[in-house]
């Protein structure tokens, strides 16, 4: 391959290379040791995600999205807004746009280095239940915010194992094959949580995770009955605002917001994947 025009983005700390993939000059052969190769923090670019944008009848434009391992990934709300704001800048899209991912089609909003992205509903919602695990049972909840997520309550979120702990709950056999996303997350007040994510795909704690902040702030609305909208302040210390409807316990209309940054252009040559 010649070399590839990128663009490094970020939302709220979580980082990925984006690709212009219209004129498909990446092809399928090979493509999962390309990401994990290019994806390869201190060896190549590094990024916590891949995404390719390419041409759909559909809808503005559709993504495949890989994690760093090479993976395919049915969502990413931080990628979705990311994927959008390289759209609107590159025009691509419009503003106002949609486009189609593994979960379905997407809506998105780019205004003033922002993004607001409307999310799936949540499916596969089950609250307040135990698992084992080597030091004992915990109690956790999960849903399905466009890819699978465990959300545990924690008074010490600073103190929390999202490695340990994360990794063990993430290949737990209830969650088999696919395995989960773990999130870990404390409130502090009646507007806001904290959270610690500990990804699949990227195999460790990522600074933001999108549908883990959406997933967390449902399962906050749940237990203590918090109000839209949710902040959920990230690692990175980055905010993600969470809005949401609920009746009798099924939330839609969900929208993901938080900013979208360009961390610099540049191309991709041989070096960059061949070692």
């Amino acid at each position: 391959m010649k070399n590839i025009h990128f663009f490094k983005m970020s939302g709220s700390g979580n980082d990925f290379i984006i690709i212009d993939n219209r004129e498909n000059l990446i092809e399928d052969k090979g493509l999962a040791s390309f990401i994990t190769k290019v994806c390869a923090r201190r060896m190549s670019v590094g990024a916590d995600g891949f995404i390719l944008i390419e041409n759909c009848d559909s809808a503005d434009f559709k993504w495949q999205f890989f994690n760093s391992d090479g993976s395919r990934a049915e969502m990413c709300g931080n990628g979705a807004r990311c994927a959008a704001m390289f759209a609107c800048i590159n025009k691509i899209a419009k503003p106002d746009m949609s486009f189609l991912t593994d979960a379905g089609i997407v809506h998105a909003q780019v205004t003033d280095g922002r993004v607001k992205v409307n999310m799936m509903d949540p499916t596969y919602c089950k609250y307040d239940y135990q698992i084992p695990l080597k030091k004992g049972p915990i109690t956790v909840s999960s849903l399905n915010t466009g890819v699978p997520h465990v959300v545990i309550i924690t008074d010490d979120i600073e103190g929390a194992d999202v490695d340990g702990t994360g990794r063990e709950i993430r290949f737990h056999e209830n969650y088999a094959p696919a395995g989960t996303n773990v999130n870990f997350i404390s409130c502090v007040s009646n507007s806001t949580i904290h959270i610690r994510t500990y990804e699949r795909g990227v195999e460790g704690e990522t600074l933001a995770c999108g549908t883990g902040s959406i997933a967390s702030a449902l399962v906050a609305a749940c237990k203590y009955k918090v109000e839209s909208p949710i902040d959920v302040v990230t690692r990175s210390k980055g905010v993600l605002t969470i809005h949401f409807k609920q009746d009798n316990g099924r939330f839609y209309d969900i929208y993901l917001e938080g900013d979208a940054r360009v961390i610099y252009k540049g191309e991709l040559g041989k070096d960059a994947w061949q070692y």
